[in-house]
Protein backbone atom coordinates (compact mmCIF):
# COMPACT_ATOMS: atom_id res chain seq x y z
CA UNK A 1 0.00 0.00 0.00
CA UNK A 2 1.28 3.48 -0.87
CA UNK A 3 1.69 6.17 1.76
CA UNK A 4 -1.27 8.02 0.26
CA UNK A 5 -3.36 4.87 0.40
CA UNK A 6 -2.39 4.29 4.01
CA UNK A 7 -3.24 7.89 4.86
CA UNK A 8 -6.67 7.58 3.23
CA UNK A 9 -7.29 4.31 5.09
CA UNK A 10 -6.37 5.92 8.43
CA UNK A 11 -8.66 8.86 7.68
CA UNK A 12 -11.56 6.55 6.91
CA UNK A 13 -10.94 4.59 10.12
CA UNK A 14 -10.22 7.38 12.57
CA UNK A 15 -11.43 10.64 11.10
CA UNK A 16 -9.71 13.94 10.40
CA UNK A 17 -9.76 15.14 14.00
CA UNK A 18 -7.96 12.06 15.34
CA UNK A 19 -5.30 12.44 12.66
CA UNK A 20 -5.02 16.15 13.31
CA UNK A 21 -5.99 17.13 9.78
CA UNK A 22 -8.54 19.73 10.86
CA UNK A 23 -8.58 22.51 13.40
CA UNK A 24 -10.75 22.44 16.48
CA UNK A 25 -12.94 25.57 16.64
CA UNK A 26 -11.56 28.01 19.19
CA UNK A 27 -14.98 28.43 20.77
CA UNK A 28 -15.23 24.67 21.35
CA UNK A 29 -11.79 24.57 22.97
CA UNK A 30 -12.58 27.58 25.14
CA UNK A 31 -15.71 25.88 26.41
CA UNK A 32 -13.79 22.71 27.17
CA UNK A 33 -10.55 24.12 28.63
CA UNK A 34 -11.47 27.31 30.48
CA UNK A 35 -13.10 27.80 33.88
CA UNK A 36 -14.23 30.62 36.15
CA UNK A 37 -10.57 31.53 36.85
CA UNK A 38 -9.76 31.93 33.14
CA UNK A 39 -9.16 35.36 31.63
CA UNK A 40 -7.86 36.86 28.41
CA UNK A 41 -5.34 39.70 28.23
CA UNK A 42 -4.41 41.47 25.01
CA UNK A 43 -0.65 41.85 24.48
CA UNK A 44 0.11 43.15 21.01
CA UNK A 45 -1.47 40.74 18.52
CA UNK A 46 -1.93 38.06 21.18
CA UNK A 47 -5.00 37.34 23.27
CA UNK A 48 -3.23 35.59 26.14
CA UNK A 49 -5.26 32.99 28.00
CA UNK A 50 -4.35 32.88 31.68
CA UNK A 51 -5.73 31.82 35.02
CA UNK A 52 -5.57 33.81 38.25
CA UNK A 53 -6.19 31.48 41.21
CA UNK A 54 -5.54 30.80 44.85
CA UNK A 55 -5.11 33.11 47.80
CA UNK A 56 -5.75 36.63 46.60
CA UNK A 57 -3.58 38.28 49.26
CA UNK A 58 -0.80 35.71 49.06
CA UNK A 59 2.64 35.95 47.45
CA UNK A 60 2.46 35.68 43.67
CA UNK A 61 3.65 32.48 41.99
CA UNK A 62 3.93 32.76 38.19
CA UNK A 63 4.07 29.45 36.28
CA UNK A 64 5.31 28.87 32.71
CA UNK A 65 4.65 25.59 30.92
CA UNK A 66 6.91 23.71 28.52
CA UNK A 67 7.00 23.28 24.76
CA UNK A 68 3.83 21.92 23.11
CA UNK A 69 2.06 22.09 26.46
CA UNK A 70 -0.36 24.50 28.15
CA UNK A 71 -1.13 26.07 31.51
CA UNK A 72 -3.01 22.88 32.44
CA UNK A 73 0.32 21.14 33.08
CA UNK A 74 0.32 22.91 36.49
CA UNK A 75 -3.11 21.66 37.64
CA UNK A 76 -1.57 19.54 40.40
CA UNK A 77 0.56 22.38 41.73
CA UNK A 78 -2.44 24.70 41.83
CA UNK A 79 -4.48 22.16 43.75
CA UNK A 80 -1.72 21.84 46.38
CA UNK A 81 -0.49 25.44 46.55
CA UNK A 82 -3.67 27.50 46.09
CA UNK A 83 -4.19 27.98 49.87
CA UNK A 84 -0.78 29.67 50.12
CA UNK A 85 -0.26 31.74 46.96
CA UNK A 86 -1.89 33.82 44.31
CA UNK A 87 -1.07 31.59 41.34
CA UNK A 88 -0.97 32.98 37.82
CA UNK A 89 -0.32 30.71 34.85
CA UNK A 90 -0.64 31.42 31.15
CA UNK A 91 -0.61 29.77 27.76
CA UNK A 92 2.58 30.95 26.05
CA UNK A 93 2.54 32.30 22.48
CA UNK A 94 1.83 29.57 19.90
CA UNK A 95 0.48 27.31 22.68
CA UNK A 96 -2.81 26.42 24.29
CA UNK A 97 -5.72 28.80 23.85
CA UNK A 98 -3.42 31.81 23.33
CA UNK A 99 -2.36 30.63 19.89
CA UNK A 100 0.27 32.07 17.55
CA UNK A 101 1.31 35.64 16.96
CA UNK A 102 0.38 36.35 13.32
CA UNK A 103 3.33 38.73 13.02
CA UNK A 104 5.98 36.17 14.07
CA UNK A 105 7.89 33.59 12.04
CA UNK A 106 10.30 32.77 14.88
CA UNK A 107 9.73 32.79 18.62
CA UNK A 108 13.15 33.89 19.84
CA UNK A 109 13.89 34.40 23.52
CA UNK A 110 13.90 38.21 23.36
CA UNK A 111 10.35 38.11 22.00
CA UNK A 112 9.17 35.63 24.64
CA UNK A 113 10.69 37.69 27.46
CA UNK A 114 9.15 40.86 26.04
CA UNK A 115 5.68 39.30 25.90
CA UNK A 116 5.99 38.06 29.47
CA UNK A 117 7.20 41.45 30.69
CA UNK A 118 4.25 43.21 29.06
CA UNK A 119 1.93 40.60 30.57
CA UNK A 120 3.26 41.11 34.10
CA UNK A 121 3.13 44.88 33.69
CA UNK A 122 -0.50 44.74 32.59
CA UNK A 123 -1.37 42.71 35.69
CA UNK A 124 0.64 44.98 37.97
CA UNK A 125 2.94 42.18 39.15
CA UNK A 126 5.87 43.94 40.80
CA UNK A 127 7.35 40.91 42.59
CA UNK A 128 6.79 37.19 42.20
CA UNK A 129 8.31 33.74 42.38
CA UNK A 130 8.84 32.52 38.81
CA UNK A 131 8.73 28.80 37.97
CA UNK A 132 9.10 27.27 34.53
CA UNK A 133 9.38 23.85 32.94
CA UNK A 134 11.35 23.03 29.77
CA UNK A 135 10.83 25.95 27.34
CA UNK A 136 9.07 27.77 30.16
CA UNK A 137 12.18 27.29 32.29
CA UNK A 138 14.32 28.75 29.52
CA UNK A 139 12.07 31.78 29.36
CA UNK A 140 12.04 32.00 33.18
CA UNK A 141 15.77 32.24 33.73
CA UNK A 142 16.19 34.65 30.84
CA UNK A 143 13.42 36.77 32.33
CA UNK A 144 15.16 36.66 35.72
CA UNK A 145 18.34 37.93 34.08
CA UNK A 146 16.52 40.73 32.25
CA UNK A 147 14.22 41.76 35.12
CA UNK A 148 15.81 40.69 38.41
CA UNK A 149 13.91 43.37 40.33
CA UNK A 150 10.67 41.45 39.75
CA UNK A 151 11.78 37.86 40.45
CA UNK A 152 12.17 37.14 44.16
CA UNK A 153 12.94 33.43 43.67
CA UNK A 154 13.42 31.21 40.63
CA UNK A 155 12.36 27.58 40.16
CA UNK A 156 13.65 25.71 37.11
CA UNK A 157 11.91 22.40 36.40
CA UNK A 158 13.83 20.39 33.77
CA UNK A 159 14.61 23.69 32.10
CA UNK A 160 16.35 24.23 28.78
CA UNK A 161 19.40 26.45 28.82
CA UNK A 162 22.50 24.82 27.33
CA UNK A 163 23.46 23.16 24.03
CA UNK A 164 21.98 19.67 23.73
CA UNK A 165 20.51 17.24 21.24
CA UNK A 166 16.92 18.11 20.37
CA UNK A 167 14.22 15.56 21.24
CA UNK A 168 13.62 13.51 18.10
CA UNK A 169 10.07 14.72 17.40
CA UNK A 170 11.08 18.38 17.71
CA UNK A 171 14.10 17.86 15.52
CA UNK A 172 11.93 16.07 12.96
CA UNK A 173 9.27 18.79 13.00
CA UNK A 174 11.92 21.46 12.44
CA UNK A 175 13.03 19.92 9.13
CA UNK A 176 11.75 21.94 6.14
CA UNK A 177 9.53 19.30 4.47
CA UNK A 178 8.47 17.36 7.56
CA UNK A 179 7.84 20.58 9.44
CA UNK A 180 5.60 21.85 6.66
CA UNK A 181 3.65 18.58 6.78
CA UNK A 182 3.24 18.78 10.55
CA UNK A 183 1.39 22.06 10.11
CA UNK A 184 -1.58 20.13 8.75
CA UNK A 185 -1.03 16.58 9.96
CA UNK A 186 -0.74 15.98 13.73
CA UNK A 187 -2.13 12.53 14.66
CA UNK A 188 -3.29 11.92 18.21
CA UNK A 189 -1.24 8.73 18.48
CA UNK A 190 1.93 10.74 17.76
CA UNK A 191 1.01 13.20 20.50
CA UNK A 192 0.44 10.28 22.86
CA UNK A 193 3.80 8.73 21.96
CA UNK A 194 5.57 12.02 22.74
CA UNK A 195 3.90 12.42 26.12
CA UNK A 196 4.74 8.84 27.10
CA UNK A 197 8.34 9.40 26.00
CA UNK A 198 8.50 12.49 28.23
CA UNK A 199 7.21 10.64 31.30
CA UNK A 200 9.38 8.40 33.44
CA UNK A 201 6.35 6.18 34.07
CA UNK A 202 4.34 5.95 30.85
CA UNK A 203 1.50 4.19 32.70
CA UNK A 204 0.59 7.56 34.22
CA UNK A 205 -0.40 8.87 30.78
CA UNK A 206 -4.15 8.35 30.33
CA UNK A 207 -6.49 9.03 27.42
CA UNK A 208 -7.81 12.25 28.95
CA UNK A 209 -4.30 13.70 29.16
CA UNK A 210 -3.51 12.78 25.55
CA UNK A 211 -6.85 14.19 24.41
CA UNK A 212 -6.15 17.55 26.05
CA UNK A 213 -2.67 17.85 24.55
CA UNK A 214 -3.99 16.87 21.13
CA UNK A 215 -7.02 19.15 21.26
CA UNK A 216 -4.93 22.21 22.11
CA UNK A 217 -2.48 21.37 19.34
CA UNK A 218 -5.46 21.68 16.99
CA UNK A 219 -6.32 25.21 18.07
CA UNK A 220 -6.37 27.23 14.84
CA UNK A 221 -2.81 28.29 14.03
CA UNK A 222 -1.08 26.25 16.73
CA UNK A 223 0.39 23.59 14.46
CA UNK A 224 2.15 26.22 12.35
CA UNK A 225 3.10 28.14 15.50
CA UNK A 226 4.58 25.07 17.16
CA UNK A 227 6.58 24.28 14.05
CA UNK A 228 8.03 27.80 14.24
CA UNK A 229 8.85 27.24 17.93
CA UNK A 230 10.56 23.92 17.14
CA UNK A 231 12.61 25.56 14.40
CA UNK A 232 13.64 28.40 16.70
CA UNK A 233 14.72 25.89 19.34
CA UNK A 234 16.57 23.79 16.78
CA UNK A 235 18.49 26.84 15.58
CA UNK A 236 19.67 27.51 19.14
CA UNK A 237 20.25 23.92 20.28
CA UNK A 238 23.96 23.96 19.38
CA UNK A 239 24.62 27.60 20.26
CA UNK A 240 27.71 27.47 22.52
CA UNK A 241 26.66 30.75 24.18
CA UNK A 242 23.12 29.61 24.96
CA UNK A 243 23.66 29.59 28.73
CA UNK A 244 26.26 32.36 28.91
CA UNK A 245 24.05 34.59 31.08
CA UNK A 246 23.12 31.94 33.64
CA UNK A 247 25.96 32.87 36.06
CA UNK A 248 24.50 36.37 36.37
CA UNK A 249 21.39 35.02 38.12
CA UNK A 250 21.47 36.32 41.70
CA UNK A 251 18.12 35.40 43.27
CA UNK A 252 17.66 32.11 45.19
CA UNK A 253 17.17 29.32 42.67
CA UNK A 254 15.82 25.79 42.89
CA UNK A 255 16.65 23.15 40.26
CA UNK A 256 14.07 20.35 40.07
CA UNK A 257 14.78 17.47 37.70
CA UNK A 258 13.42 14.08 36.73
CA UNK A 259 16.22 11.54 36.77
CA UNK A 260 14.73 9.78 33.72
CA UNK A 261 14.39 12.95 31.64
CA UNK A 262 15.52 12.13 28.10
CA UNK A 263 14.40 15.48 26.68
CA UNK A 264 16.51 17.77 28.89
CA UNK A 265 18.85 15.33 30.62
CA UNK A 266 20.57 15.57 33.98
CA UNK A 267 23.73 16.77 32.25
CA UNK A 268 21.90 20.05 31.60
CA UNK A 269 20.97 20.34 35.27
CA UNK A 270 24.63 19.85 36.12
CA UNK A 271 25.55 22.74 33.83
CA UNK A 272 23.08 24.94 35.74
CA UNK A 273 24.52 23.71 39.05
CA UNK A 274 28.07 24.48 37.91
CA UNK A 275 27.08 28.03 36.96
CA UNK A 276 24.84 28.51 40.01
CA UNK A 277 26.78 26.91 42.87
CA UNK A 278 24.35 28.27 45.48
CA UNK A 279 21.28 26.82 43.79
CA UNK A 280 19.38 24.07 45.57
CA UNK A 281 18.89 20.80 43.70
CA UNK A 282 16.27 18.06 43.82
CA UNK A 283 16.43 15.00 41.56
CA UNK A 284 13.41 12.67 41.35
CA UNK A 285 14.20 9.00 40.67
CA UNK A 286 11.95 7.33 38.13
CA UNK A 287 10.50 10.65 36.94
CA UNK A 288 10.83 12.14 33.48
CA UNK A 289 10.61 15.58 31.93
CA UNK A 290 7.54 16.90 33.76
CA UNK A 291 7.65 16.28 37.52
CA UNK A 292 4.74 18.70 38.06
CA UNK A 293 2.54 16.27 36.09
CA UNK A 294 4.02 12.94 37.18
CA UNK A 295 4.40 13.71 40.88
CA UNK A 296 2.39 16.91 41.33
CA UNK A 297 1.91 16.92 45.08
CA UNK A 298 5.47 15.93 45.96
CA UNK A 299 7.06 18.45 43.57
CA UNK A 300 4.63 21.19 44.64
CA UNK A 301 5.46 20.68 48.32
CA UNK A 302 9.17 20.81 47.51
CA UNK A 303 8.59 24.11 45.73
CA UNK A 304 6.55 25.38 48.68
CA UNK A 305 9.33 24.58 51.16
CA UNK A 306 11.83 26.39 48.96
CA UNK A 307 9.65 29.47 48.61
CA UNK A 308 8.94 29.64 52.34
CA UNK A 309 12.57 29.21 53.34
CA UNK A 310 14.21 32.53 54.30
CA UNK A 311 16.53 33.78 51.59
CA UNK A 312 20.25 33.70 52.26
CA UNK A 313 22.45 36.07 50.30
CA UNK A 314 25.09 34.43 48.12
CA UNK A 315 28.72 34.90 49.21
Amino acid sequence: MTRLGLLLLLISMTGCTTLGLSDQPLETLQTRYTNDDSHTLRVGELAIHYRDEGRRDGPVLLLLHGVASSLHTWDGWVETLAPHYRIIRLDLPAHGLTGPDPERERYDIDYMVSVLQRFTQALGLDSFVLAGNSLGGYISWNYAVAHPEQVSKLILVDAAGYPQDMPFIMSLASWPVIGDMSQWFMPRFIVGMNIRAAYGDADKVDDQLVQRYHDLTLRPGNRAGLTAVFRTMSEQSDNPNLGALVPSIQMPTLLMWGEQDDWVPLAVMQRFADDLPHAERIVYPGVGHMPMEEIPQRSALDAHRFIQRPSVAAD
